[in-house]
Formats: structure tokens, sequence, C-alpha cells
């Protein structure tokens, strides 16, 4: 039946486009791996994980490789399994991939977790938490590697990131000190790090923290690693009205040198559900950051532009948690995130998601509908994008849930239904119309931009690029911006 379909739609194609040109169609390419991974759940299978139990990633491209480094959050984790079998848990997970679709399970950062983390926590904490690593970051510096790491008491700011380095990306790795520490006196939470270094001046900064007070910026000392001043725990940059019910936490920091702007990514929400990327700029390293309306990370109102969010289109069943996200970029020059995708309906599942990242003609990154399978780039015309489309415009939860600590309360993991960002279809007519008189749209094939006019909303300057639907296991047409409120729009073509 697909077969069939396919030759439909190239026989519609080479219609539309006459008879001297050939016009793209959906091309079917099976995806490069399953969504559900629950029969390699078992603690034995630990080396087939290569996208699969990714959570709170960090990535770095290192000579052939892009590296990966994750919490040790595994799917059905079972210790009393896991120390039978020889399985070690709880100290950072390490991944490799040369071309971002396959990736290679490495095994684990660090024998232990390390013991001055521990005291420090539990002694803060009622001799609660320390029980793994969370959040690793990954920064190269003078041939050597730096992997800063957190351990923490959860719901708690009783937290520590500490520093390890090594002369290799893939370990061993020597314990080098720490460059954060809180407890329930501090207004900070110590988790979370990413970190940033100013070309202009070499100057080292590292973001950090959570709904506990917001997300701080202190500066490092390049040749430690470690706080410029001892004991230092920076300045405010980011924060939210209410902790308890709106949560704030994983920040990631880069520079983009063509635009000189340095882009404060952070995520919103609980990671089982309704997770989502936000970001600010700022032509700073230490901030202040604004928003897509001018108004500071740091203000009490909710930020935008909007990224990721909970997702479904057709034949899924939705991912949900996007967020917590990596962004790096390839040898060429080329932008990516990395964040976890939780499988719904459950949302316990956590896989890897990879997804280009694009920069709109006025400076805002926007990302892609799909994951990336490494699809090759190509250009459109006008005759390209006619036929049927699903599309998403990405908006921020509305749907009020009780938090402890930002997170959801246990036996609360699904989705509601009014959560979702669900695709519905649009159809690109030959003539300039869109289907059912919703509209209209313009192709530009020069910078291989799209224009919407829906339902009288204009959205300007949407990216076209080529790349892959998951869902229909198909290489296709997809375009990703922003409109005029700050919230994402994506869209693929389906027929």
């Amino acid at each position: 039946m697909r077969n069939l379909l396919h030759v439909a739609v190239l026989l519609m194609g080479s219609l539309f486009a006459g008879c001297t040109s050939s016009v793209f169609a959906p091309i079917d390419s099976p995806n490069p791996w399953a969504d559900d991974y629950s029969p390699l759940s078992s603690m034995e299978n630990y080396q087939l994980w290569g996208t699969y139990n990714v959570h709170d990633p960090s990535c770095h491209k290192i000579g052939d490789y892009y590296y990966m480094y994750s919490t040790d959050a595994i799917f059905r984790e079972n210790r009393k399994e896991a120390k039978e079998k020889g399985v070690p848990l709880g100290f950072i997970q390490m991944r490799r991939s040369k071309d971002l679709v396959n990736w290679e399970f490495l095994g684990w950062a660090l024998p232990e977790i390390p013991q001055e983390a521990v005291e420090w926590v539990r002694s803060h904490a009622g001799g609660h938490g320390a029980t793994n690593i969370w959040a690793p970051y990954i920064i190269p510096y003078n041939n050597k590697y730096r992997l800063y790491y957190c351990v923490s008491a959860f719901g708690r700011k009783t937290s520590y990131i500490g520093l390890a380095e090594s002369d290799s990306p893939e370990g061993p790795w020597t314990l080098a000190g720490c460059a954060a520490k809180t407890d329930d006196t501090t207004a900070m939470n110590a988790i979370d790090p990413t970190i940033t270094v100013d070309p202009s001046n070499g100057k080292w900064w590292m973001h950090y923290g959570s709904f506990f007070g917001g997300l701080y910026c202190v500066e490092l000392n390049p040749e430690t690693g470690l706080p410029m001043l001892d004991g230092d725990r920076g300045h405010l940059v980011a924060r939210r009205a209410n902790y308890k019910k709106d949560n704030l936490e994983a920040p990631e920091i880069i520079y983009n040198p063509d635009l000189k702007e340095y882009y404060l990514f952070v995520s919103y929400d609980p990671l089982m559900t309704t997770y989502n990327v936000r970001v600010g700029r700022s032509d700073k390293a230490e901030g202040p950051f604004i928003d897509y309306f001018g108004k500071e990370l740091k203000d009490t109102t909710n930020n935008f532009p909007i990224l990721t969010a909970p997702y479904r289109f057709k034949n899924h069943s939705g991912w949900a948690g996007t967020a917590h996200c990596a962004v790096f970029t390839s040898d060429d020059g080329q932008y990516f995130m990395a964040h976890q995708g939780r499988l719904s309906p459950q949302n316990q599942m956590m896989d890897l998601h990879v997804r280009q990242v694009f920069f709109t003609k006025d400076g805002w990154p926007v990302v892609s509908p799909e994951r990336y399978a490494g699809s090759n780039p190509r250009e459109f015309s006008a005759a390209d994008l006619v036929g049927e489309w699903e599309i998403i415009r990405v908006q921020e939860p509305l749907y009020e849930r009780k938090l402890e600590a930002g997170q959801i309360l246990w036996g609360e993991g699904e989705l509601q239904d009014e959560e979702w960002n669900m695709s519905h279809l649009l159809y690109l007519e030959k003539d300039g119309k869109l289907g059912e008189d919703q509209g209209t749209w313009d192709f530009a094939k020069e910078d291989q931009s799209l224009q919407l006019t829906l339902n009288g909303e204009v959205v300007r300057n949407l990216i076209v690029f080529a790349g892959h639907d998951w869902e229909n296991e198909t290489e296709t047409v997809l375009f990703t911006g922003l409109d005029s409120r700050g919230r994402s729009v994506w869209g693929k073509r389906t027929k």
C-alpha cells in the first residue's frame, strides 16, 4: 500500500511541475532505530543503550567523534540485578557517535560518587541524597578535558558541582575540585552546570541552578576551571515567579560567532511531562539575557521564544519531556540540539533526540520538528512544497499541575489532552492558496523561506529544509520558525 501511495504522490508531483522538471516527493526511508526499547531494558543489555536512557545530555565534537555524557537515569533500573551482573550504575553515562545518528554506549565515567560530594550532601540533608551523579558537562581545555558533574538530594538545595579532568574524553578521570556547593541557607542550587568562554578576552563563565532561586552565573579561573574567587556563587541571570508551581532549570549557554550573541537555553516545567525549552540572548557571556519581547530572563515573567514542548504527529503516540538540552556545533559549523524525549503515554523511556538548529533572520534559534537522521541537504522549489502537510503550533502548557520540588507528583506522569501540541493537516495548493480557504502561502527560493497567512495571521520567514519523517519513515520537506508571539511553528510534508 505504501509503495502504491508513493507512486501516486510522484505522479501528482509530475503534474504540478509540468514536463520539464521533477518534483520532490516523500521517499521511503526506514528509521535507524526503534523508539520503544523495553526489550533492551534489562541491565545486561547496557551496551545496546546507544540512543536509550539518555537524560540531561552534554555533547561536544572531539576528534572524529561526538562525545555525549548524561545523567545515569535508567528505565526499569534494577540495582540488585546490576550488582549481580557486574554493571556499574550511578556514575555518568558516556557514548559517542560519528554521525549523530548511530551511538556507541561506552559505559560510565567515574568509578564511584566522589566522597567529598557525598559527605557535603548527606551532612546537609539529614543523611539523604548522593545516590547518583546528575547533569554532567564536558569542555576541552589545553589538550585536557574537563567534566563537571552534580551530586544532590532530591527536592533540596543541598547540592555540589564538582570537576574531574582527563587526558582523554573517555577517561580515566581525576578529581580536580569543587566548582560550587549549596545548602538550605543559600539562595541558589548547585546543579546543571554549563560553561562558555568569551573569545574576546578568554574569560570562563559557568551558568547553573534550578527552580530553587533561579539560574546563576559565576566567573571561573581558566587555569583551574574553578571559581575565580573562592566561594563565589555568582549573580542571578534567570528566574520565575513561583518556584513551587513554575519550574526552571537546566541552563545551556552557547556563543554564535556569526551573530556575536550568547544564547542561554533554559528548561521550564516538569521533566516527565510538559518539559519545554526557552531561550534568551545577550551580547555578554554573563548577561543580562533578553527574551523575544525584550524582557530580561531574571524578571518574574515567563519568557519566550518557546522552542520545544510535548508534541504528537500522526501515526505516533507522541513525545513528552522534550527539554534539558545540549547545544553544540559540527566541524562545518552546523548547530544541533540534543535532549531527552519521553515516549508516551507512560513517559518512562528516555530516547535521545538530536535536532538541527537554525537561526532566523532576526537572530533567534529554532529547531527542526523532527529528529536528525543524517538527511542529505537539498534545495527546494515552490513546486516541491505543494501537497499535504502536518503542522504543529507549539504552545506553552496551560493545565495547572500540583508540583513538588518543581516536579509532578507520583502517579501523574501522563499528559492531559490539553497539554499536547497536536498536528493538524494543511494543504499547500499550487495556486499559492491553502486548502479549505485557510489562507495563502508564498515561497522564496533564494533563501528557502516560507510565508504562511493562516486565517489572517502572517507567519514569516519559516526555514525550509530536507529532513527525516520518523513517524512515517520517509525523507521529506520540513519547515521551522517562530510566529509573532514567540512560539515555534513546525511543519512536514506528508503527501
